[in-house]
Protein backbone atom coordinates (compact mmCIF):
# COMPACT_ATOMS: atom_id res chain seq x y z
CA UNK A 1 0.00 0.00 0.00
CA UNK A 2 1.40 3.44 -1.04
CA UNK A 3 1.90 5.92 2.23
CA UNK A 4 0.10 9.00 0.89
CA UNK A 5 2.23 11.37 3.47
CA UNK A 6 5.33 10.25 2.42
CA UNK A 7 4.92 10.29 -1.50
CA UNK A 8 3.15 13.78 -1.21
CA UNK A 9 6.29 14.84 1.05
CA UNK A 10 8.75 13.60 -2.16
CA UNK A 11 6.67 15.27 -4.36
CA UNK A 12 6.54 18.63 -2.74
CA UNK A 13 10.26 18.15 -1.72
CA UNK A 14 10.88 17.45 -5.44
CA UNK A 15 9.26 20.63 -6.84
CA UNK A 16 10.12 22.88 -4.12
CA UNK A 17 13.96 21.99 -4.68
CA UNK A 18 13.63 21.91 -8.64
CA UNK A 19 12.26 25.29 -8.13
CA UNK A 20 14.86 26.69 -6.24
CA UNK A 21 17.64 25.36 -8.60
CA UNK A 22 16.29 26.68 -11.61
CA UNK A 23 15.66 30.32 -9.98
CA UNK A 24 19.08 30.34 -8.74
CA UNK A 25 21.05 29.11 -11.89
CA UNK A 26 18.55 31.99 -13.66
CA UNK A 27 19.65 34.62 -10.97
CA UNK A 28 22.87 33.56 -11.70
CA UNK A 29 22.39 34.04 -15.12
CA UNK A 30 21.25 37.25 -14.79
CA UNK A 31 24.11 38.49 -12.24
CA UNK A 32 26.51 37.67 -14.80
CA UNK A 33 25.06 39.46 -17.57
CA UNK A 34 24.89 42.75 -14.80
CA UNK A 35 28.53 41.97 -14.34
CA UNK A 36 29.11 42.71 -17.85
CA UNK A 37 29.87 39.22 -18.97
CA UNK A 38 27.32 37.96 -21.56
CA UNK A 39 27.21 34.14 -21.77
CA UNK A 40 27.49 33.58 -25.72
CA UNK A 41 28.78 30.46 -27.45
CA UNK A 42 30.73 30.67 -30.48
CA UNK A 43 29.63 28.70 -33.81
CA UNK A 44 29.41 25.08 -33.64
CA UNK A 45 29.88 22.62 -36.48
CA UNK A 46 28.44 19.19 -35.27
CA UNK A 47 25.30 17.73 -36.76
CA UNK A 48 23.16 17.61 -33.93
CA UNK A 49 23.19 21.12 -33.27
CA UNK A 50 19.60 22.88 -33.16
CA UNK A 51 20.54 26.25 -33.88
CA UNK A 52 23.67 27.23 -35.34
CA UNK A 53 25.15 30.46 -35.73
CA UNK A 54 26.61 31.75 -38.83
CA UNK A 55 29.90 33.55 -38.14
CA UNK A 56 28.34 36.94 -39.46
CA UNK A 57 25.70 36.52 -36.61
CA UNK A 58 27.68 35.59 -34.13
CA UNK A 59 30.01 38.78 -35.21
CA UNK A 60 27.11 40.85 -34.66
CA UNK A 61 25.64 39.65 -31.45
CA UNK A 62 29.21 39.73 -30.10
CA UNK A 63 29.66 43.40 -31.36
CA UNK A 64 25.87 43.65 -29.49
CA UNK A 65 26.87 42.44 -26.55
CA UNK A 66 30.05 44.66 -26.45
CA UNK A 67 27.64 47.77 -26.42
CA UNK A 68 25.57 46.53 -24.28
CA UNK A 69 28.41 45.84 -21.45
CA UNK A 70 29.90 49.28 -21.66
CA UNK A 71 26.90 50.74 -21.86
CA UNK A 72 26.62 49.36 -18.07
CA UNK A 73 26.03 51.98 -15.48
CA UNK A 74 27.67 50.21 -12.81
CA UNK A 75 30.67 50.69 -11.07
CA UNK A 76 33.30 48.13 -11.01
CA UNK A 77 32.51 47.45 -7.58
CA UNK A 78 28.98 46.71 -8.52
CA UNK A 79 29.81 44.34 -11.44
CA UNK A 80 32.61 42.62 -9.05
CA UNK A 81 29.36 42.14 -6.16
CA UNK A 82 27.05 40.98 -9.55
CA UNK A 83 29.91 38.63 -10.66
CA UNK A 84 31.00 36.97 -7.25
CA UNK A 85 27.06 36.42 -6.72
CA UNK A 86 26.71 34.76 -10.00
CA UNK A 87 29.19 32.35 -9.37
CA UNK A 88 27.58 31.81 -5.71
CA UNK A 89 24.18 30.88 -7.21
CA UNK A 90 26.50 28.54 -9.62
CA UNK A 91 27.81 26.66 -7.04
CA UNK A 92 24.56 26.30 -4.91
CA UNK A 93 22.62 25.11 -7.92
CA UNK A 94 25.65 22.41 -8.35
CA UNK A 95 26.12 21.77 -4.58
CA UNK A 96 22.16 20.96 -5.22
CA UNK A 97 22.40 18.59 -8.39
CA UNK A 98 25.56 16.34 -6.60
CA UNK A 99 23.45 16.22 -3.54
CA UNK A 100 20.55 15.05 -5.48
CA UNK A 101 22.59 12.43 -7.35
CA UNK A 102 24.14 11.32 -3.64
CA UNK A 103 20.75 10.27 -2.34
CA UNK A 104 19.67 8.65 -5.26
CA UNK A 105 23.11 6.60 -6.23
CA UNK A 106 22.66 3.94 -3.18
CA UNK A 107 26.47 3.05 -3.59
CA UNK A 108 27.51 6.55 -2.32
CA UNK A 109 25.91 6.48 1.09
CA UNK A 110 26.63 3.13 3.04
Amino acid sequence: MIEVMAFLTVAVVTIVAASVTVSLFSLGIRLLTTAGRIPSVDPAEFTGAITVLTPARAAKEAKRARKAAAANPLTDRQKQFALVGAYSCFVVCAGAVLYGVYLIVPFLHK
